[in-house]
């Protein structure tokens, strides 16, 4: 496994084994295209049918309208750009793309009727204009009405801004929140402080700006045998693995510990308390304070497996019904994509799947104010799309038109997915499950020919009854373009820059992460091997499953597990 200290050539000899890997399997994957083409036109499939069949005269009072999707690069964009086309919309995508290579593998959708690039900004109010600028050119160049943004963890804010302006000089509607919104779900102290204030549960928490604070934290901690995980409040991708349960055995290794952190009044963290139990995440879209679609499904610790959660379990309706009154708080100018992720004790986990009626606590340690790769579970149910067109139908035409209450009366029910799929990604999978298993199959930390065979069994299950998170029988030029075009790309220019890579983020804007801009950043940590290997994808969007990590490694005093993805998919 190489890290940081690993000499150049080590990390331009993966590179150049990934972009050879690539152009092994071209033949085979353009193979399957040309099939895919020659079977969808023989046979088309049900999201050409179903678009197909609301734009004929079957549905005469049927009005398409002009959907921008924001992030069609990511997983998330390119699930709703092919939900939007699926319902009979014309989608304008559009995302960044850095080099004048066409990386994005979003632009070759067949969902799309047009692609645009977008200037990205970099935190500038300079670049923010022009961000913000070139949105609102492509709105009023395709006429859009509603502007669906898929925005990573980096352009959040961005979006707000821009949000705001193009709601003030044109009529398109926005789904996106606002930028004091988006900054008080993003940052982790702001968020818990207001979840607090409107009367929903939280686990302990508390915010420090010195390493003394902490200490005497801890400190305090070790009398009640409470356990603590610290995370930094903004966002810093070398220490955001870093889950481990403090104090620690001795007050000197706490110290020790602490002393590797930057922490002051100007980069506050916050401690905030373990619970022992399963992660669940959820993705919901909310319109004008009310939640339109819901989904909600365990916490993968590989990052790249969703599994929906049934719609009426105790958990998913525990968690439907913390997102409706976080998002009736809001007020009707409530409008955008939100996620949470909770953790749940492990008594009430059982509890509620022995019975679907239990009122499940629940602990929310995360908000993500924005799409979530979960949204790929509503793939097929282009339903999902009635309740985006609901933001250009007045507040009370909106709510009039809902038919479906919950049993109290108190909220409409969400849309939910029509019998999601289980979803994975074939590259992530071929990588962790296969080469990696046989590579160490005769190192001596390696694993043994029974783990290697079950590994083998689980890639094959994948393949055979699972769903690939990119490609489409009907749209198969993404995964393919995503395959031989972006990432040997993107390992090239880590070969001729000399880049020593740790990470590919490939759900939210695909971009390997190098060690010179994050490990070795003053106060980060350089990433270590733990006793046992963990190699997973660090999606942004989806924080790594903390605990269900810590429960399979038995960790308590180690540092977190090393999330190394030398392969996987959008």
């Amino acid at each position: 496994m190489l890290d940081g200290d690993s000499s150049l050539l080590a990390h331009a000899i993966r590179s150049v084994a990934l972009i050879l890997l690539s152009f092994a399997f071209l033949p085979l994957d353009t193979s399957i295209v040309c099939w895919s083409y020659a079977v969808g036109y023989l046979f088309p499939l049900q999201a050409v049918n179903h678009r197909r069949h609301v734009r004929s005269t079957y549905t005469p009072y049927f009005e398409p309208k002009t959907i921008l999707v924001t992030g069609v690069g990511m997983t998330k964009g390119l699930a709703l750009a092919r939900i939007f086309y699926a319902a009979g919309h014309n989608v304008v995508g559009a995302d960044f793309e850095p080099m004048p290579i066409p990386t994005a593998c979003g632009r070759t959708s067949k969902a799309l009727t047009a692609f645009r690039k977008l200037t990205r900004p970099d935190g500038s109010r300079e670049k923010q204009a022009k961000y913000t600028q070139s949105i609102l050119d492509i709105i009023r160049r395709e006429n859009v009405n509603i502007w669906v943004s898929c925005s990573g963890v980096a352009s959040a804010v961005e979006d707000g801004v821009a949000k705001e302006m193009v709601e003030l000089v044109t009529k398109c509607k926005a789904v996106q929140f606002d930028v004091a919104t988006t900054k008080r779900l993003h940052e982790k102290h702001s968020f818990m402080d207001y979840t607090n204030s409107i009367g929903l549960p939280i686990p302990e928490t508390h915010t420090v700006t010195s390493k003394a604070a902490a200490l005497q934290l801890l400190d305090d901690a070790s009398v009640t045998d409470k356990r603590y995980i610290m995370k930094y409040i903004g966002t810093d991708d070398a220490v955001r693995g870093d889950m481990t349960l403090l104090p620690l055995s001795t007050p000197a290794r706490t110290k020790l510990h602490i002393s590797r952190f930057e922490i002051s009044e100007d980069k506050p963290w916050i401690l905030q308390q373990y619970i022992r139990g399963p992660e669940y995440c959820t993705h919901s879209l909310i319109v004008k304070g009310e939640v339109k679609a819901f989904v909600a499904c365990p916490s993968s610790e590989l990052l790249m497996h969703y599994q929906a959660l049934p719609s009426d379990s105790g958990l998913s309706r525990s968690m439907l019904r913390f997102t409706q009154e976080f998002a009736a708080a809001g007020g009707p100018s409530f409008t955008g994509h939100l996620s949470f992720d909770f953790l749940v004790e492990m008594s009430d986990a059982e509890k509620a799947m022995r019975d679907p009626t239990a009122n499940v606590k629940l602990y929310p340690i995360e908000c993500n104010p924005r799409a979530h790769t979960a949204v790929c579970l509503f793939s097929d149910t282009p339903e999902m799309v009635d309740g985006y067109l609901s933001l250009l139908e007045p507040k009370q035409a909106a709510i009039s038109s809902t038919s479906k209450t919950t049993p109290n009366g108190l909220a409409p029910q969400p849309i939910v997915p029509n019998a999601p799929k289980k979803y994975y990604w074939i590259g992530h999978d071929f990588i962790e499950l296969v080469v990696l298993p046989l590579l160490s199959l005769f190192t001596a930390d390696g694993p043994s020919f029974v783990e290697v065979f079950e590994h083998l069994l689980s890639f094959v299950e994948h393949v055979l009854w699972w769903q690939d998170g990119t490609f489409e029988f009907w749209d198969p030029v993404p995964a393919w373009w995503l395959y031989h075009v972006y990432w040997p790309t993107q390992f090239l220019m880590a070969l001729l820059f000399q880049r020593k890579w740790s990470r590919v983020n490939v759900n939210n804007t695909p971009q390997a992460s190098d060690y010179e801009a994050t490990a070795r950043k003053p106060g980060a940590m350089k990433a270590r091997a733990t006793p046992r290997r963990i190699v997973c994808l660090f999606e942004e969007g989806m924080p790594c499953s903390r605990t269900r990590l810590m429960q399979l490694l038995h960790l308590t005093d180690v540092e977190s597990p090393h999330f190394w993805p030398p392969g996987a998919a959008a």
